[in-house]
């Protein structure tokens, strides 16, 4: 399972779900590509205003304030899928 996040620095709701993220890690065994939208400029015209954006295997599970629960729930899901 792989999980993409789109972040920029000093964002501090991408900060907390990147810790959340880190905590989630060893129970559910996902790589994680944190990509800064900064560097892109499709990126940072797309997301701007609505970072963090969380993506599972490419499907976008949610952005800007991400529910803990939700995140879970989607990480439960695809781990009984593979």
């Amino acid at each position: 399972m792989r999980l993409t996040l789109y972040s920029k620095p000093g964002c501090h709701l991408c900060e907390a779900l990147r810790t959340l993220l880190d905590e989630l890690q060893p129970e559910f065994g996902f790589a994680l590509d944190e990509i800064n939208i900064q560097e892109d400029e499709t990126l940072f015209a797309r997301y701007r205003y609505d970072i963090p954006v969380l993506l599972v295997d490419g499907r976008e599970i949610g952005r800007g304030r991400l529910d803990e629960v939700r995140i879970v729930r989607e990480l439960r899901t695809r781990r009984r899928r593979d």
